[in-house]
């Protein structure tokens, strides 16, 4: 018999079952939209929320390796006894930072670079005294870490010769402007003051109220570290790749290289969460959908047990048989993954222009064809043990069947 015999048979079946048919792609549809709408919205929350975190730090910050107390052996035939307390750290430079920084450049994954000395001080202002974080840039390397220049609300972005840019917190406390000055003092007679060029708002309170970018010439003089660098920042092309790229820069440099799923392990955990959740979401909504599936065309088998006797005494083969009833089940998974994956988009669409706009929901079209496909493919395997139980009717008792 041609191949086409299967589609036939099972299109009819199908258009004679119309309500059944009807019934199970609208769950199928439904469950392929909730899955579509529930993975769009957590990829596209956690977008967001590493977006907000890691759009005010680097993904990988390298630092000098923590110097340690060192204890002299005791003569011969005598035991010591050490309490041994973690070694206070001082203000450090990374030795030959120009080198490792040009070794990072070129390693692969990496995307940007950028040397920072980083230190505390005071910021003075008539009467009004503030603890900040003094952060002195290479302006063009740090702005691909962290774009500063986008997050000025007033003022420019302008560094350099007597130049600074405080966050916005901080202005408010001082009372500053934009062209105003600031009397920032290191400590040990180290002092100079800045014009205020500009304010920025990075929307995480304890930078805004604390930070204080300066030219590294600037912070290398009043930080006492001339010429030197105390930690480099770097980001890497896949955020999810940061610890093996940190872990592969600690045993090049000989450096501490700590990546951002270090230092922010709850948000790293929140992530796994959603993401499994979504994950056990998308597996009890596709057994459901298989199971619909299964029980549908079980009842198709029991409702069309002569009507099978009857094809299988004209000469339909068992093999035949079966690949009805798995068309039936593929057709099924399509179409309903079709109709769900436009119902899912419309969500998305709905969610990003009629929502409450707190984020933007990407949908990315590998999603639409990864649920198309495991709708399908559920469907053809759920298809299985009803096309398996129509194959081996005998077709003189099936059309014995009442």
């Amino acid at each position: 018999m041609p191949m086409w015999l299967e589609w036939t048979i099972a299109t009819r079946f199908l258009r004679e079952g119309r309500a059944q048919s009807v019934l199970i792609l609208v769950g199928i549809a439904v469950g392929v939209a909730v899955i579509v709408f529930l993975t769009a919205l957590i990829t596209g929350l956690q977008g967001n929320i590493i977006e907000r975190t890691l759009g005010t730090q680097a993904h990988i910050r390298v630092e000098p390796a923590d110097e340690t107390n060192h204890v002299l052996p005791p003569p011969d035939g005598t035991v010591q006894l050490v309490l041994e307390t973690r070694r206070a750290q001082r203000l450090r430079s990374i030795n030959n930072w120009p080198q490792v920084r040009d070794v990072l450049d070129r390693l692969p994954g990496v995307t940007a670079v950028s040397p920072v000395v980083s230190g505390p001080a005071f910021a003075r202002r008539g009467e009004a005294l503030e603890s900040v974080a003094l952060v002195g840039i290479d302006a063009e390397r740090y702005q691909r870490i962290i774009p500063i220049g986008e997050d000025i609300v007033e003022g420019t972005f302008r560094i350099g010769a007597g130049d600074a840019v405080v966050g916005r917190q901080l202005a408010i406390e001082l009372g500053m402007r934009a062209g105003d000055k600031l009397r920032i003092d290191a400590g040990e007679g180290r002092e100079t003051v800045v014009n205020v060029a500009g304010v920025f708002e990075l929307g995480v309170r304890e930078l805004d109220a604390r930070y204080v970018y300066l030219d590294m010439k600037q912070a290398q003089s009043l930080l006492d570290l001339p010429g030197g660098a105390t930690l480099i920042d770097v980001t890497v092309a896949d955020i999810f790749d940061a610890q093996p790229v940190a872990a592969r820069i600690g045993r090049l440099t000989g450096l501490k290289a700590e990546s951002w799923m270090e230092t922010n392990t709850q948000l790293m955990n929140a992530l796994r969460s959603q993401s499994l959740s979504t994950q056990m979401i998308s597996v009890f909504v596709a057994l459901s959908v298989a199971l619909g599936i299964a029980s549908v065309l079980s009842v198709s088998v029991v409702q069309r047990t002569r009507e099978i006797g009857i094809l299988r005494a004209m000469g339909t083969t068992r093999r035949q048989m079966l690949g009805v009833f798995l068309v039936q089940g593929a057709l099924f998974g399509l179409a309903g993954a079709l109709l769900g994956g436009a119902a899912g988009y419309a969500l998305v669409a709905a969610f990003n222009n009629f929502g409450p706009r707190l984020f933007y929901i990407p949908v990315e079209p590998s999603l639409l064809v990864a649920a198309t496909l495991l709708a399908t493919l559920t469907g053809t395997v759920s298809a299985a043990l009803p096309a398996r139980r129509a194959a081996r009717l005998d077709p003189v008792e099936a059309i014995r069947h009442v």
